[in-house]
């Protein structure tokens, strides 16, 4: 059998593997006589407490939040960047978006890149185990540290596996001093009474979402103060309540069908949208698993009429005024300062800018200009990735998050330290080439007109003329940039789909 035929035949092993079918829902996971909810909005003062509610925090922007899940490969980033690579929000800056990692099969040095790009890496366990255990989210955290230099301080949420959480789980995620969880689903449509789509709110009060579904949640626990829930908001067909769809909803039928159909699927989501938008203005979200939407994994099997569809929806939505799409991480930032939608060009969290590092200079760092040929090879059986941070003697694993470098053919590597930012850290060197207060980066946010960044699927607009660097303030200041894939990543991706082949067939084997 030739190899593309091979990996035609297992790919379905690998979606077992990389994204088995989550985040799907029957019915409501909430009312308000089992949320039990009650908060003195008099006490719970922004930015570090907010009431659950329905209500606008201020003169509103409509939020679309794109988030993924799973492994970082460059397939996955691919299936990403078809949907928001050529966009602009209204600042002139491309979007951002949340990725909720797990390591199994994941390229560490995509994870940089991707991070180093502007966009949020955030928790979803080592090995994709719902409802985890400690090592599990903690050992994410230091591997995610260690092998791909994203600081501890940046890795601020966290998204259980199958959506598969407990209270003991919010309660760990606050003890190991996470930001945020965004787990729960906003069942009920927002045209309902009582509806559960709830601005992102802190748990001084406890829950108020995912009651019916989650034992010993809400009646006012957990109480986590300080502690954010971002519940992610379902989408509804024709059917209202009895049709809600949350992640990946492209692959369900819709209205009560037996087969999807895009179309269907395009009307109940432009339709959520404007309940949204004509209502309070609550969030909403694109959840996905990238592998269900990637045109270069191998096998693939997505439609053109899909990803179409797709970029129909986000061309759509930008045409409707004051739309920004969004990161988890700057949702949150609006809701703690919620500024007016005529301030949102010069909001901080939602501005754009690029590392001034000198493109000849040879240092892993994220950046592919800069690191190539630099990369460390981790060519392990079961799943080989590359680094910047030098190759462990063997796979991290929940019991051993961070062992201990190879050194016999290699020489070892500085891991990132807490004083430095990830692009101006040299880790052959063991040597940051800034200071925080010489690390400059060049701001490329612009105001571009009342909504003025509605680039339809294939138009493309240049970033226009950069401001100048200045010096940052903060050594972990995000930044935005085109997300090219490091020399070596179409290798690295090749070899591990073997890699993830053997694994997958390896444990089919065991069934």
């Amino acid at each position: 059998m030739r190899p593309t035929s091979l990996l035609a035949a297992v790919l379905p092993l690998l979606g077992l593997v990389f994204a088995q079918e989550e985040g799907e829902l029957s019915g409501p996971t909430s009312s308000a006589s089992a949320a039990g909810y009650s908060c003195d909005a008099t006490k719970c003062k922004l930015p570090d407490c907010n009431c659950a509610s329905t209500d606008p925090l201020s003169d509103t922007p409509m939020f679309v939040v794109f988030t993924a899940d799973d492994a970082v490969q460059s397939y996955t980033l691919d299936a990403v960047n078809q949907f928001l690579a050529h966009r602009k929000n209204p600042n002139g800056c491309q979007p951002k978006m949340t990725y909720y990692t797990s390591l199994n099969y994941t390229n560490y040095t995509l994870v940089t890149d991707w991070f180093v790009a502007g966009n949020e890496i955030a928790d979803h366990t080592m090995t994709h185990v719902g409802t985890p255990p400690e090592n599990e989210v903690s050992g994410n955290l230091i591997a995610l540290n260690q092998l791909a230099g994203i600081p501890l301080k940046s890795i601020q949420g966290f998204r259980a596996p199958y959506l598969n959480y407990s209270v003991d789980t919010l309660k760990m995620l606050a003890q190991l001093g996470f930001t945020y969880d965004s787990s729960s689903s906003a069942s009920l449509p927002v045209t309902d009474d009582g509806t559960d789509a709830f601005w992102p709110y802190s748990l001084d009060y406890g829950m108020a979402n995912d009651c019916l579904a989650v034992d010993g949640l809400c009646q006012g626990e957990p109480k986590l103060p300080g502690f954010w829930e971002l519940p992610m908001y379902a989408l509804f067909d024709n059917r209202g309540v009895d049709g809600p769809h949350l992640m990946d909803p492209w692959l369900d039928a819709a209205n009560g069908a037996t087969a999807v159909n895009d179309t269907a699927t395009l009307e109940y989501l432009k339709s959520t949208f404007t309940a949204h938008y004509n209502g309070k203005r609550q969030p909403l979200g694109l959840y996905t698993h990238p592998i269900h939407v990637s045109r270069s994994v191998p096998g693939a099997t997505v439609t053109n009429s899909t990803i179409d569809m797709i970029n129909s929806f986000l061309d759509w939505a930008q045409e409707q005024p004051n739309t920004w799409i969004v990161s988890s991480e700057q949702l949150l930032s609006w809701v703690r300062n919620p500024v007016p939608v005529s301030q949102l060009d010069s909001f901080d969290p939602l501005k754009c800018s690029t590392p001034a590092v000198d493109s000849s200079m040879k240092i892993c760092n994220g950046m592919p200009q800069n690191e190539e040929g630099l990369l460390s090879h981790c060519a392990f059986s079961d799943f080989p990735f590359y680094t910047c941070y030098g190759c462990p003697e063997e796979p991290p694993t929940p019991a051993q998050p961070s062992p201990n470098q190879a050194t016999e053919s290699a020489q070892a590597r500085f891991r990132l330290p807490a004083n430095c930012s990830t692009p101006f850290w040299d880790p052959i060197k063991g040597e940051c080439i800034c200071t925080s207060s010489t690390c400059a980066f060049t701001d490329q946010s612009r105001p571009i007109g009342p909504n003025g960044a509605n680039l339809t699927g294939d138009q493309i607009s240049s970033s226009g003329e950069s401001g100048a660097a200045t010096a940052s303030a903060n050594p972990y200041v995000p930044f935005n940039g085109a997300a090219a894939l490091p020399a070596g990543a179409w290798t690295a991706a090749a070899v591990g789909v073997v890699g993830a082949l053997l694994g997958a067939y390896g444990a089919m084997a065991r069934l």
